[in-house]
């Protein structure tokens, strides 16, 4: 499993209001080309988002699903990739002071990432995960407001 944490200097109220915008994973979530849906009640328990991923030429289609949501508090995904398998992506968002630390776990479900969990690809995903986080966290700061901090 590959696990990152970040402090975030917003709310959870706007860190959530992030994740809870399926239309706004493009903008964070790295290796993503293009948000091809997602479910009008995104991010309630079953919805799903639809994305194209890849690396220069070569792309993938991705269906998200969600299987956890605690509004502010958590959301659980899984990422399928087919024929790569499917991973669990669990984010927990707790509140430190008036600012947010984020905690991102990475665990493969099934296919070839199972046989080939360990040291080197959870360091992969681990710097990956790393520069999602650190893309989000801008974004959140960029878009902090006085009023956000307020909210419950």
């Amino acid at each position: 499993m590959a696990r990152n944490r970040r402090l975030i200097l917003s709310s959870p109220s706007e860190v959530w209001r992030l994740l809870s915008d399926g239309h706004r994973y493009g903008e964070w979530v790295t290796g993503t080309r293009q948000i091809l849906a997602a479910d009008p009640h995104w991010p309630e328990v079953g919805a799903r988002l639809k994305v194209r991923v890849g690396a220069g030429p070569l792309t993938l289609d991705d269906i998200c699903v969600v299987r956890v949501c605690e509004p502010r508090r958590r959301l659980e995904l899984e990422a399928k990739a087919d024929p790569f398998g499917a991973a669990r992506i669990a984010m927990q968002l707790l509140p430190w002071g008036e600012h947010t630390l984020l905690t991102l776990d990475w665990h493969p479900l099934r296919g070839p990432g199972t046989r080939m969990h360990g040291l080197p690809v959870d360091y992969i995903v681990a710097v990956r995960n790393g520069m999602m986080l650190t893309k989000l966290a801008r974004i959140a700061v960029r878009e902090h407001t006085p009023e956000a901090l307020a909210a419950p």
